[in-house]
């Protein structure tokens, strides 16, 4: 047994409670390795109570088996070691390593046999996530691309709606123009949308937030802001907003003031800044991205001087009280407009103690609204309950441009790559991830699919069956096309002409599954892949839904349980034991009858 693989962790993804009366435990192996492994469970001060239970292995990587039992307990002081067996071999695994069985004597011998323990499940340290995120269905909208619902606000030099976006132009999107379309959204069924930055910047996109406690005025002001909540939540809609706390616009204004009088200024500990007075060639102050960020120009001598020094994003002194005190009084005003959640940007680089005084203050105002953070890479000690619910779920981005677009991994390495990161977080977290497949920040999948609407389907078809909240980027279920920032966001074509009509209803019946079936929702997930057939299982109660995509250029078959089933997708049924067809990039949803 190769012990060197074996690897548990109390108090981590590894242990956390569901409840205050419910224990989910995991447990590591190599891959292969092990035939039976035992949970052994109690009171740590009763142990002659304790009792054995047998885990059930949740799935592969490449390297590891995974392991899961849910305990339930009255008494929440625990105590608990595993039995791992392989073949002949048994062995204890304890956090005081390894052991022999009958090496010591369990009950008695306290030096010897040190057990893994969760000292008590209190109640505030279970990760409470929103009510609503098993259901949530999201539709991320770039404010200025969307729609143009009031002229009058519009910013000088307006483009005409549908010309080829640069980093600085403008087309005249806002917040009426949401007003406007959510009926186009609510026919689509979704019912969650997520607003990349309103707060007045100077920039199109709005990442360089100049003023944190005003809308932005080409987008419309604080009335109209509270119109579009009031709108959406009429219509089953809620609303998530983006903010951007790790850094400001050059435009700020306490930015601006260290500018003009250096370490005069009362704002100087607001930022990081390294000397005095501020230069900006060379820089001597942090800011995102570079020392500070300028969209598309190499050198700050590329620039013309004066207004174009505010397109820098300076980084926050988030340690600063004064600059807490100023950002989570923003946060407090537009929470009590009654908005759902927040999107945060750039948030792995900010410190932990501002995103739990963060949390306090949202939590404090809307205990059921969700937190979610940018985060490309592993996410773990941000989701711990504490901090965010979830985040960003590029790493499954990641896979499904490698699987779906870019024919890569095989679907035994793309289910192996979601196991690693399901066992990455604790349940409440991974029910909490917006799962997307491009965004502002990258082409557009169809783009990255080599313009193969086949292979995006396929791709959206696993995205809205997986675990987690299923996120359309605006104009996605359109067929809209885009390369990197800025092609990305274009505006979106209102001309139903130009729409991809067959595209579009097959994201309707997506999400429409996906608000109606609770296995997508709260199901338990099992892979079940073939050489060229991807395949999930999800289940709940009466409801065993199988997940099957083919993303290859030819005709596979995969083999049906002995049941009857139904192909939500195609409206199709199959007998019991009948192989399914299926076609060259296509999907089916199938229902089986319980047994």
């Amino acid at each position: 047994m190769n012990r060197q693989a074996i690897l548990h962790i109390p108090k981590s993804n590894y242990a956390f409670p569901l409840s205050t009366n419910d224990f989910r435990i995991r447990l590591r192996v190599g891959k292969g390795d092990v035939k039976r492994v035992r949970l052994v469970i109690g009171n740590q001060y009763l142990w002659s109570t304790r009792q054995e239970f047998e885990m059930q292995k949740f799935g592969s990587d490449s390297m590891f088996d995974y392991y899961e039992y849910d305990y339930h307990c009255t008494d929440t002081r625990l105590g608990y070691y595993f039995l791992l067996n392989q073949g002949k071999e048994e062995i204890i695994y304890t956090e005081n390593g390894f052991l022999a069985p009958n090496s010591v004597d369990i009950d008695k011998d306290r030096i010897g046999f040190v057990h893994f323990q969760f000292p008590y499940i209190n109640k505030i340290d279970v990760h409470k996530k929103p009510s609503w995120v098993n259901e949530a269905v999201f539709y991320q909208i770039f404010p200025e691309r969307f729609c143009n619902g009031d002229p009058g606000i519009s910013p000088e030099n307006t483009k005409k709606w549908g010309e080829k976006p640069t980093p600085r132009n403008y087309f005249g999107g806002d917040l009426q123009g949401i007003i406007q379309k959510l009926p186009y959204l609510e026919e689509l069924g979704v019912n969650a949308l997520y607003l990349t930055p309103i707060f007045e910047a100077i920039s199109n996109h709005k990442y360089d937030t100049v003023d944190y406690t005003r809308i932005d005025p080409h987008f419309g002001d604080e009335s109209t802001l509270i119109e579009l909540v009031q709108k959406a939540h009429e219509k089953g809609i809620r609303i998530m907003l983006d903010g951007v706390f790790n850094h400001c616009g050059g435009g700020f204004r306490q930015f601006m003031d260290v500018v003009a009088h250096g370490e005069a200024s009362p704002y100087k500990d607001w930022f990081h800044i390294h000397s005095f007075p501020v230069s900006f060639d060379p820089f001597n102050f942090e800011g995102f991205g570079s020392t500070a960020y300028i969209t598309k120009a190499k050198t700050w001598g590329e620039l013309p001087s004066g207004e174009e020094k505010k397109h820098c994003m300076p980084k926050l002194n988030t340690e600063n009280p004064e600059v807490i005190e100023y950002l989570l009084g923003a946060v407090a005003k537009w929470t009590r407009t009654g908005i759902d959640g927040w999107r945060l940007d750039v948030a792995d680089e900010v410190d932990a103690h501002f995103w739990r005084e963060f949390r306090k203050t949202v939590r404090g105002i809307n205990p059921d609204a969700v937190i979610i953070g940018e985060d490309w890479w592993n996410a773990q000690p941000w989701l711990r309950g504490d901090q965010f619910d979830g985040v960003m779920n590029y790493a499954v981005q990641r896979s499904s441009v490698l699987y779906f677009a870019e024919d890569r991994i095989t679907p035994y390495a793309f289910e192996e790559s979601l196991t690693e990161y399901l066992m990455r977080y604790s349940s409440q977290a991974n029910d909490s991830m917006l799962n997307l497949l491009d965004s502002h920040d990258t082409p557009r999948f169809v783009n990255t699919c080599g313009g193969s609407v086949g292979r995006l389907k396929n791709a959206a078809a696993f995205q809205y069956t997986y675990i987690g909240m299923p996120c359309t980027y605006y104009g996605t279920e359109i067929g809209m096309t885009g390369d990197n920032d800025p092609d990305c966001r274009k505006t979106f074509d209102w001309n139903e002409m130009n729409w991809d009509h067959e595209l579009r209803e097959y994201y309707k019946k997506l999400i429409a599954l996906r608000k109606t079936k609770k296995a997508l929702q709260i199901g338990t997930i099992r892979f079940c892949s073939t050489k060229h057939v991807f395949a999930m299982e999800r289940t709940w109660e009466n409801e065993r839904l199988l997940v099957l995509i083919n993303n290859t250029n030819a005709l596979q078959e995969y083999p049906l349980p002995c049941t009857k089933a139904v192909d939500l997708l195609g409206d199709k049924s199959y007998a019991p034991t009948e192989a399914i067809e299926l076609a060259p990039y296509s999907a089916a949803v199938l229902e089986l009858a319980m047994e």
